[in-house]
């Protein structure tokens, strides 16, 4: 079995030691212009020369969460396109949330500023039953987020495509109910996955619908969001705030609004980065189970996107 590497932006000298030594009877190999046909590929942002070259590929396995930029791509009919199911992601994510929804609720960033003035003072504090958080997307972050942020008490209602059941949660599922979903929200958490239909969703109509005083969260995609309609409606004070992992261009550009804004929170895509060791362990054991004729978790449908 022969398994080539391809990583744009990424040593990969330790995914070849990792995986060699998991996968001990396989060959695994660094990709480069004309090496051979391997029967499966680990890669982040390969080129389309890559996917061109390595046509008979059984396996393609993403090491992160997010395919939406190898949908962009043409990828060999017959292969599986595989994502990481979790591999250290989740529980990231749900501490990343977690301070961010408990920074705003308890108005920390206020007493981060008092103490920067030297000020002593103190806030009212808020009823957990006006805050409800929404999370948009209930896939494995996001049920792993919703049922965390329901451990604190705060009221928790969850939207997604399909029904989904998430005890501790109200779940909301479909176009028919994507409204009252926003409209009993005040914090919101995109967790969506980014396809066609998802691109520019949080924009100006859909953050105007969630309760006075809303507060986003975007650890999705920077493409979910429409910049310039978030701005408005902080100015206008209908949002009380935003706290912004992701980017439509990353590294964010320096004259980017905003990294100035007053009332934005900006962090470098960090919400949950890909723990090397636990997915190379994940991959491996899916591309014995491929190779055994076993089903395997975390593969994309290329219809939906994710």
């Amino acid at each position: 079995m022969r398994i080539t590497v391809c990583c744009t932006d990424t040593k990969t000298a330790p995914w070849l030691e990792g995986l060699r030594a998991a996968l001990p009877g396989a060959e695994v190999q660094d990709w480069r212009p004309g090496a051979p046909q391997a029967d499966h590929a680990v890669e982040w942002a390969p080129p389309q020369a890559f996917l061109d070259e390595q046509a008979g590929l059984k396996g393609i396995f993403n090491i992160g969460a997010g395919v939406d930029a190898l949908m962009k791509l043409r990828l060999p009919a017959q292969a599986l396109l595989v994502r990481l199911d979790d591999a250290g992601m989740s529980v990231q994510m749900a501490e990343f949330v977690c301070h961010a929804v408990i920074r705003h609720f308890r108005e920390l960033d206020g007493y981060e500023r008092d103490a920067a003035a030297g000020k002593w003072g103190f806030r009212k504090p808020r009823s957990r039953a006006d805050c409800p958080v929404g999370v948009l997307g209930l896939g494995v972050l996001g049920q792993r987020v919703a049922q965390a942020l329901a451990g604190f008490e705060f009221p928790v209602r969850g939207w997604s495509r399909s029904a989904r059941d998430v005890p501790g949660v109200q779940c909301f599922r479909g176009a028919a109910q994507f409204g009252d979903f926003l409209a009993g929200t005040r914090v919101l958490v995109n967790l969506l996955p980014l396809t066609p239909e998802t691109q520019d969703i949080l924009d100006r109509d859909t953050l105007s619908r969630l309760l006075p005083g809303g507060y986003l969260i975007n650890v999705a995609r920077g493409a979910h969001l429409v910049d310039e309609d978030l701005i408005a409606l902080l100015d206008s004070g209908h949002l009380a705030g935003a706290a912004l992992d992701v980017f439509r261009t990353e590294p964010l550009p320096a004259d980017h609004p905003f990294w100035r804004h007053p009332k934005i929170t900006v962090t470098p895509h960090t919400s949950a980065r890909t723990l090397r060791d636990e997915s190379i362990a994940q991959i491996a054991r899916k591309i014995v189970a491929l190779e055994r004729g076993e089903p395997i978790a975390g593969v994309v449908d290329r219809h939906k996107g994710y």
